[in-house]
């Protein structure tokens, strides 16, 4: 068990779509052409990045992990806590069912593995923004406050002085993609997670299929090589499974709507005339191309009629962006989703869901917030393109093809190549491209 290695490489929104590109790329070929493949793999609901990446190294769906969204509850203008930490986490993850069975970990920049160290041997937070405001000329500290691994360190600081530190892509990646090579080449550890964006972000800007994502797909093939470079620097290419994987696709929208401000004229939020909120009854939490409705006193069951009531109206007139209002029984039901909310919205493909309470309503697209770009994602597993999945190595079956497959079963699928046991996974692991 010792002798076996796993690099996961999460490509933040790739989909199926792109293969046909990324196959002329020498890297991506090398893949492609000496692996396994699952074509389009259903994602989880909602389709986001921290809620799916919970889900990918869990096995379970965001009903069980508790990460519902990529940020918290949060009603005030500032910005808003995002899930970012191990122990957010519900459930056993692939980290910590490896680090039972006496293999070593690492992690750079995968979402919520920050302060992850009992799991996590060699640690690369993922560093937001928000983290570095006003501690700029202290940057390593702040590594080291979210659970960078001391050991390390070094290769942090020569990751932050060559590429810096900002959440921006492409440097982002570059920063933690060197990492993750450098801890290969010194350490070997047997599970590695590295998930490099740039192709999320070129969608969120340019649109799904814009012209910045083949850009962005060509510098995740050089990535893919500097991984594989380290892999064979250190010695354990003929024990190491590399798998390339995605969370979500996306969907291209054409324009931001805020339904908090029609919830905020049938009365239901009350906020001065700079939209900061006093109180509410109900409240819609976006996540891009869903949104959570909370309410003040969910068990208040005139309110919840009441707003379910103009939700509803609201989806039927097709003008407020909403395609759909599901129950919170209906979407536990239908998509194991489950948390403290009364109501879910899906977006009608057009519209990404903001966050305003005052008026304008209708806005044109604004690429600063991810929620309300020009390509967009949260929207319900079934739409859009789809994410792959492809496995090199040992334990792959050169050649094998799946049509379809569930993120739920990537982790027990991990859980199998490493031989260890993961306890809380709804999924089950994919033994046909499997040796």
């Amino acid at each position: 068990m010792e002798n076996k290695h796993l690099v996961v490489v999460s490509v933040d929104a790739l989909v199926y779509e792109d293969l046909e590109y990324a196959a002329t790329l020498p890297n991506f070929s090398r893949i492609i052409n000496n692996g396994a493949m699952i074509k389009r793999v259903r994602t989880i609901y909602p389709s986001l990045t921290h809620p799916v990446h919970a889900s990918i190294i869990t096995g379970a769906p965001a009903g069980v992990t508790g990460v519902i969204r990529n940020e918290r509850l949060h009603t005030e203008k500032s910005p808003a806590p995002w899930y970012n930490f191990l122990d957010e986490i519900n459930c056993d993850t692939i980290l910590h069912a490896a680090k039972r069975a006496g293999l070593t970990t690492a992690a750079s920049t995968w979402p919520l593995t920050a302060k992850g160290g009992e799991a996590v041997d060699y640690l690369v937070p993922g560093i937001l923004n928000i983290y570095l405001e006003g501690r700029e000329d202290d940057v390593l500290s702040v590594y080291r406050e979210y659970g960078a691994t001391e050991c390390i360190m070094d290769i942090i600081e020569e990751a932050v002085r060559r590429y810096g530190y900002r959440d921006v892509h492409p440097a982002f990646d570059e920063f933690q993609v060197y990492c993750a090579a450098e801890i290969i080449r010194r350490y070997q550890p047997n599970l590695v997670l590295v998930h490099p964006g740039y192709v999320d972000s070129a969608r969120h800007r340019t649109g799904v299929f814009g012209g910045k994502v083949k850009t962005a797909i060509e510098e995740t093939d050089r990535w893919l090589g500097e991984l594989l470079s380290a892999v064979e620097d250190a010695g354990i290419l003929d024990t190491t499974d590399f798998v390339v994987l995605s969370d979500h696709g996306q969907i291209d929208t054409v324009r931001k709507i805020c339904p908090n401000v029609f919830l905020a004229d049938k009365g239901f939020i009350r906020c001065d005339g700079e939209g900061n909120i006093k109180d509410y009854d109900a409240y819609i939490a976006s996540g891009g191309l869903t949104g959570h409705v909370y309410l003040s006193r969910p068990d208040d069951r005139e309110l919840w009629e009441s707003v379910y009531a103009v939700l509803s109206e609201m989806a039927s007139e097709q003008i407020y962006g909403i395609e759909r209002v599901f129950t919170r029984e209906e979407v536990k039901e239908r998509y194991g989703l489950d948390g403290d909310f009364s109501f879910v919205l899906e977006s009608d493909g057009y519209s990404g869901f903001g966050g305003e309470v005052i008026r304008p309503a209708v806005l044109p697209l604004d690429n600063s917030d991810y929620r309300t770009a020009h390509g967009n994602h949260g929207h319900m597993p079934e739409k859009g393109p789809q994410p792959p999945f492809m496995g090199m190595g040992p334990s792959f079956k050169r050649g094998a093809v799946l049509e379809e497959g569930n993120i739920l079963n990537h982790a027990p699928t991990f859980a199998k190549i490493l031989g260890v046991e993961l306890r809380d996974a709804v999924g089950v692991a994919v033994t046909e491209i499997l040796n």
